[in-house]
C-alpha cells in the first residue's frame, strides 16, 4: 500500500517596520545636542538630559529590541547598548546630585575609563559596519574618534581637546541623523532619495 507524504511549507513574511530609523534619530539628535554643550555653545542643562533620558535612552532601547525581533544581532547590540549608554551617562550627572550619591561622584579618571571602554566597544562595532553600507560605517568611526577624544581629553583635562571632540561629535550625530532621514525617505518613495552607500 502506498502512502503520500503531504509536505506543507509555512512561509512566514516579516510586516513589521524598520526600526533602525528610530534609534539613529535617537542617538543622532541627542548627541549633536551634547557635543553643542562640548563644543562650547551652551551649558550642560535639563534640555542635554531630557533628550538623554528619553529620546537617547528610552527610544534606542526600543528600537533595539524591535531590532532583535527582526534577527538583527549587530542592530539589537548597538540600540541596546547605546541606549543604555545614554541612561548611564545621565545617571553619571545626576547621581552626584542627591544626598545618597555624593559620595559617589566619579573623577576625572573614572569618567576618562568609562569613555575609553566605550571606544573600544565602538571600535569593533565600527569593524563589523565594514560589511554593511557606508553611512553606518561614517557614524561609527566617528563615534569611535569622538569616544578616544573625549577619554584623552579627561585623562589630561585638555579644555581645547574637549572642544574639538564637541564638534567632531556634532558630525558624527549629524550623520546618524542623515542615516534616519535616508532609510524613511527611500522606503516611502520606493526609490533612492538619499543614499546610504550599500555595498554591492
Amino acid at each position: 500500500m502506498n502512502t503520500a507524504n503531504n509536505t506543507t511549507n509555512t512561509v512566514i513574511k516579516d510586516t513589521t517596520a524598520n526600526p533602525a530609523p528610530l534609534g539613529l534619530l535617537g542617538f543622532g539628535m541627542t548627541t549633536v545636542l551634547l557635543n553643542l554643550h562640548n563644543a562650547g555653545f551652551f551649558e550642560l542643562n535639563s534640555m542635554i538630559m531630557g533628550m538623554g533620558i528619553f529620546m537617547g535612552g528610552i527610544a534606542q532601547i526600543f528600537a533595539g529590541l524591535q531590532e532583535w525581533k527582526k534577527n538583527n544581532t549587530f542592530g539589537a547590540t548597538a540600540f541596546t547598548a547605546y541606549g543604555a549608554f545614554w541612561l548611564s551617562l545621565v545617571a553619571l550627572w545626576l547621581i552626584p546630585k542627591t544626598s545618597f550619591g555624593t559620595a559617589y561622584a566619579s573623577s576625572e579618571a573614572g569618567i576618562a575609563w568609562y569613555l575609553l571602554l566605550w571606544g573600544v566597544f565602538t571600535f569593533f562595532m565600527f569593524i563589523g559596519t565594514l560589511r554593511l553600507n557606508r553611512t553606518l560605517q561614517v557614524i561609527f568611526f566617528t563615534l569611535t574618534v569622538l569616544f578616544f577624544l573625549l577619554a584623552a581629553s579627561a585623562f589630561t583635562e585638555n579644555k581645547s581637546l574637549h572642544t574639538f571632540a564637541g564638534y567632531e561629535g556634532i558630525v558624527c550625530g549629524l550623520s546618524a541623523m542623515y542615516g534616519c532621514f535616508a532609510q524613511i525617505l527611500n522606503e516611502v518613495y520606493g526609490k533612492t532619495v538619499l543614499p546610504l552607500g550599500v555595498r554591492e
